[in-house]
């Protein structure tokens, strides 16, 4: 099975080829994604990545009905919270 995690961009990098890329925080973890088929995506959006790729914009409740359920599935095991990726909010597992 494959799955898409909503992450929310941090920052949005340029590179020489035009692709754009991103800072992506997926609850305090930080990873570099591509932004290429997200392009409208700025600072502050969420949006779900697979495989390295973002592949959607969804808005933060449903960023959160995701990261509730994958609680529920023991798929985030150890976190115990879930940041708004940039050091504000604590939302509450």
């Amino acid at each position: 099975m494959c799955l898409g995690v909503p992450g929310q961009i941090l920052e949005v990098i340029g590179n020489d080829l035009g692709i754009p890329s991103g800072r992506v925080s997926f609850g305090g973890i930080v990873r570099e994604v591509c932004l290429a088929y997200t392009p409208e995506a700025q600072v502050g959006d969420w949006v779900v990545v697979h495989v390295g790729f973002s592949i959607a914009q969804i808005d933060e409740e449903e960023a959160q009905k995701v990261f509730q359920t994958l609680r529920e599935l023991g798929e985030l095991e150890g976190l115990d919270a879930v940041t708004d990726g940039a050091g504000g909010r604590e939302v509450p597992s």
